[in-house]
């Protein structure tokens, strides 16, 4: 970094933001295979709790690779960089004192390390929703892509997803439905916030 880039000081400081918001900010980083109901149960959770009058937003691993990622491509160093934006995006969301929703694959453990290295409230919930249930929603079509060979690197199919060492929360969607998945992110928030 450029020794002409100083950290600028602002007058607003957490609990100024706290008592604007009524609530802490964190960030609830989602993780798991396309597929496995990530981006479902995040936007449901973004939708109660923003009914409840919380401060929320969803930062969607897709949505954001439609511009702010969208110079990256799917090799390991680009999976790294994406991760990387994400992060730093959440943690200024935390800073800024929202509860942010992070719905992104994040298939290295590294990155998921980084990621909550980068703030200071950092939940992880990891949905363990095997490769054959995934393939069987197949919502995009993305892993039919990656049978026939038209994909490469696909998280699940040639390419590894590491399963989180200390998730926060274990979430099945094979076997609960996603409106009791919300159910146990909102608990978990409420703990934190």
């Amino acid at each position: 970094m450029s020794e002409n880039v100083i950290w600028q000081n602002r007058l607003a400081d957490e609990q100024d933001r706290i008592k604007a918001n009524g609530h802490k900010g964190t960030v609830i980083w989602f993780t798991g295979l396309s597929g496995s109901g990530k981006s479902t149960v995040a936007s449901l959770v973004e939708k109660r709790l923003i009914d409840e009058k919380l401060c929320a937003y969803l930062l969607d691993g897709d949505n954001l690779r439609h511009g702010l990622c969208g110079d990256l491509g799917f090799s390991d160093a680009d999976r790294d960089e994406n991760i990387r934006r994400m992060a730093e995006v959440a943690a200024l969301f935390e800073d800024a004192g929202v509860i942010a929703l992070v719905s992104a694959i994040s298939p290295f453990e590294k990155m998921r390390e980084f990621a909550k290295s980068r703030n200071k409230r950092f939940l992880l919930v990891y949905f363990n929703t095997s490769v054959e249930a995934c393939e069987k929603r197949d919502p995009k079509g993305l892993y039919a892509k990656a049978r026939r060979g038209e994909l490469t690197g696909f998280t699940g199919i040639d390419s590894p997803y590491e399963i989180p060492e200390t998730p926060d929360l274990i979430l099945d969607t094979e076997k609960t439905d996603v409106s009791e998945c919300a159910d146990k992110v909102i608990a978990l928030i409420r703990k934190t916030i």
